[in-house]
């Protein structure tokens, strides 16, 4: 009678009993034991390496022998004169059962290896990728058993991988015979697998072991800039990020001007599509220069964007979302060829874009939910997805609220008088001394501040160029700070301030920032005009969350997490002095980078993530801000710094606010615009 052994894996805890002789990495798989292999354990790819322990181990019971593995084979010394093998290891196709054993799988020998996502309060994500590479060895072509070397190749798949009614793309048949027989007949295939219920498909083939990896772009099609990651499908790491300005820029900064291009001008519509789609193909091309990669080895994509985008981006007229009721053409996802959206990489690559909430609530959106995950939260979390249209959502276990906020572009450094995009040499970090009134500040691409010794040696090569969205948002707040600004966003004159950085600018003042202009440099000024477009930015992204509270019956929320490109570099002490978000304790503001980037990264890796936020999605209930009439009473009272309607407890007791008033009649005031909105 054949004699069975104990054999336990760890980390995992999974435990089975095994006849005598059967090789670790069968073990593994009939456990559901995360273990790699690409050669299917023929001993030539090394992914199953496995550490065996050996001792009593209490803890599990369990005490392991010397011997209770087969003896060092042939086939792993040959690997590891040829390629290196850590002492102490062994490969799981070659080591067989012979007693009760301890394996353990190290991270870089399993199949779904954890991916930490950002936040603590959500779950780690599985390497899952939708694409995968098999290595198989296929059976010669026998005039006795004629069959075709498709169906060879197939049945292979399925023996040797239990792969079930594979079948091959149509681009795969030309390219089949002669790789086969250059691999000998041994080939490593790339094969898409879609959802659930749908058929594997053959998508690339390389002749014997292909010992490279293939990639995946995870792509965030944004109104102003499109960001992009380049991920190994193969271990989930970002290769290469990068990212350039959205081409459509040219036909309106905010996404109403584009919709109105396009109802304007005939054809307008394509145009725009025509511009981003040869955006992001170059954006793909420069980051597989820099990652030093074959494009063609880029097979698949997931792009999460705003409504607006998403229907140029697919070549759909976007007027219905130009008018009530804001109907999208469609809101399910969508799974593509990415040659349909003239992206050039791998011919067969497939595209995945997630599914939109609303009508002005995109893709993007879902993105956020699926990277913060509000839906899973035990306390009340408001998320906010800061950029030239704001996502916002509201939740917790119960439900989860969204609405969109159209901010427009000033957080982003546009509409600013010394504005510019955020770029070496921009003012990003600014402090105002209270009693002095004078600046010191901090621009990117330097750590000094610059009052600091060193600063102006450090940035000779940059200079001061301008002000970013960061920078005018901490201005504008240390001016509240300082004095220099009264509640309705009226700069003082000298004489009111206190500082000769004030200066008189047509009927009102500007407070001067920096002034190089005796060297030839910019002279930069923050204005009343700058003031009131960042003025109507932060009401509209105040009102579209002030709106999710009422409609969620709530007064505070628990905390607050500031999303996208510029939320991550906001300042939460800023942020609340300049009534920009409801009013919280300081560290209960925090940042989750881009992530709406996130969320199209862990889409890409992990497939199953798609069927869940598609879920999601069906349960998030949508507000359209646009007909609710209490967002304009919250927008008119969010017009002043910080707001007029919050108590801001907290604030006040942190942060003290001057009680100014620089109003005398003359200026051109937010208080006044407000008296005059209400007659």
């Amino acid at each position: 009678m054949t004699q069975e052994h104990l054999v336990l894996f760890t980390p995992s805890g999974k435990r089975g009993r095994f006849e005598t002789g059967t090789p670790i990495l069968t073990a593994a798989r009939q456990l559901g034991v995360d273990l790699d292999s690409v050669c299917g354990g023929r001993g030539i790819c090394s992914k199953c390496q496995i550490t065996p322990g050996y001792g009593e181990f209490s803890k599990h019971g369990v005490t392991v022998a010397e011997g209770a593995l087969s003896e060092w084979n042939s086939v792993e010394q040959r690997y590891k004169d040829k390629r290196g093998l850590i002492d102490g290891r062994r490969l799981g196709c070659q080591a067989t059962v012979q007693g009760d054993i301890v394996i353990d799988v190290p991270p870089e020998s399993q199949v779904h290896k954890q991916v930490v996502r950002k936040r603590a309060e959500v779950l780690d994500i599985t390497l899952n990728p939708s694409t995968r590479i098999y290595y198989v060895e296929v059976e010669e072509p026998d005039m006795h058993n004629p069959s075709g070397d498709l169906e060879r190749l197939v049945a292979a798949l399925e023996s040797q991988w239990q792969l079930r009614n594979v079948q091959a793309d149509f681009s795969i048949l030309p390219q089949m015979q002669p790789i086969l027989r250059k691999g000998g007949w041994t080939v490593t295939c790339a094969v898409h697998h879609a959802d659930a219920g749908s058929d594997p498909q053959i998508i690339h083939l390389w002749p014997g072991l292909y010992e490279g990896t293939i990639y995946g772009m995870a792509v965030d099609l944004g109104s102003t800039t499109i960001a992009a990651h380049l991920c190994d499908l193969r271990t989930g790491e970002v290769v290469a990020s990068s990212g350039l300005m959205n081409p459509q820029i040219r036909f309106g900064e905010d996404l109403m001007s584009r919709v109105s291009y396009a109802m304007m001008n005939p054809g307008g519509d394509q145009e725009m599509t025509r511009a981003v789609r040869d955006g992001m193909d170059a954006l793909f091309t420069q980051i597989s220069a820099e990652a030093e990669i074959d494009k063609s080895l880029i097979m698949d994509a997931v792009f999460v964007c705003n409504p607006v985008m998403h229907h140029l981006f697919l070549g759909i007229d976007p007027f219905e979302l130009g008018q009530a009721p804001f109907a999208l053409a469609t809101s399910n996802a969508l799974r593509l060829f990415a040659h349909q959206l003239d992206i050039n990489i791998h011919p067969s690559a497939r595209a995945y874009i997630l599914p939109c909430i609303a009508g002005h609530v995109g893709a993007d959106a879902a993105a956020v939910a699926l990277s913060e995950a509000p839906n899973r939260s035990e306390d009340l979390v408001l998320v906010v997805d800061v950029g030239t249209n704001a996502e916002i959502l509201l939740g917790n276990r119960d439900k989860v609220l969204a609405c969109s906020s159209p901010t427009g572009p000033a957080f982003e450094g546009a509409q600013i008088s010394s504005g510019q995009r955020a770029a070496p040499g921009a003012i990003e970090k600014v402090e105002i001394d209270p009693v002095t009134k004078d600046p010191r500040f901090r621009v990117i691409g330097c750590e000094l501040w610059s009052d600091e010794e060193g600063f102006w040696e450090a940035i000779k090569s940059s200079g001061i160029t301008g002000i970013c969205g960061s920078g005018i948002i901490e201005a504008i707040a240390e001016m509240r700070m300082a004095g220099i600004l009264d509640p309705s966003g009226l700069i003082g004159s000298a004489e009111q301030t206190g500082t000769e950085r004030c200066v008189l600018d047509g009927r009102t003042h500007s407070y001067v920032m920096y002034d190089g202009s005796a060297e030839g440099g910019p002279k930069i000024t923050v204005t009343n005009p700058d003031i009131r477009a960042i003025q109507m930015a932060k009401a509209a992204l105040y009102s579209g969350a002030r709106l999710l509270m009422d409609k969620f019956g709530v007064d505070k929320v628990d905390r607050v997490v500031l999303a996208g490109a510029f939320g991550a570099h906001i300042s939460p002490k800023h942020a609340l002095v300049l009534g920009m978000i409801p009013d919280v304790p300081f560290d209960r503001v925090t940042s989750a980078g881009n992530a709406a980037g996130s969320g199209a990264r862990i889409a890409l890796i992990d497939t199953a993530q798609r069927a869940e936020i598609e879920q999601i999605v069906r349960q998030i209930e949508k507000i359209e801000t646009a007909i609710e009439p209490r967002f304009q009473e919250h927008f008119v009272n969010a017009s002043a710094i910080p707001n007029s309607d919050d108590p801001f407890t907290t604030l006040k007791s942190a942060v003290p606010l001057p009680d100014v008033n620089f109003n005398t009649g003359g200026g051109d005031s937010a208080s006044s615009g407000r008296r005059r909105r209400r007659r």
